[in-house]
């Protein structure tokens, strides 16, 4: 049965999945100052410190709309190929599973439009560089 309305249902699933990518974004930049892979690694460090910043804003702004409304999402169980969470609305509970490839998925594409969205802000607030 589904409680929960299409737009309190997006606001929870972004809320969901943005956290995941958030998690991922602090473990590749945690990774990137621990191993430096690259010759140059401070152009791809401050890319994920952008990404991070904006990822972080737009959740603080998830969760206080979640506030307001009454949302939360509760990860209940998870095996090699599931994954469930529960998402409350206004004294109503609704069980989602997702397949954890989908999982993968949604949270790829938060991630390029991070960083589609950091690489556009960045790329433009830097000087050309004349030879």
């Amino acid at each position: 049965m589904r409680y929960l309305n299409e737009q309190e249902w997006k606001l929870a699933s972004r809320f969901l999945f943005l956290s995941m990518a958030l998690t991922v974004i602090k473990h590749d930049l945690e990774k990137m100052n621990q191993l430096a892979p690259f010759k140059i690694n401070e152009p791809y460090i401050a890319l994920l410190e952008k990404m991070e910043k904006n990822a972080t804003e737009e959740r603080r702004h998830l969760r206080k709309k979640m506030y307001q409304e009454k949302i939360k999402v509760v990860a209940l169980e998870k095996n090699d190929s599931f994954t469930s969470y529960l998402f409350m609305c206004k004294g109503k509970e609704e069980k989602r599973n997702y397949f954890n490839p989908a999982i993968r998925k949604k949270v790829e594409i938060i991630f390029e439009e991070l960083l589609a969205h950091a690489f556009e802000t960045t790329s433009s607030s830097q000087e050309e560089v004349k030879l």
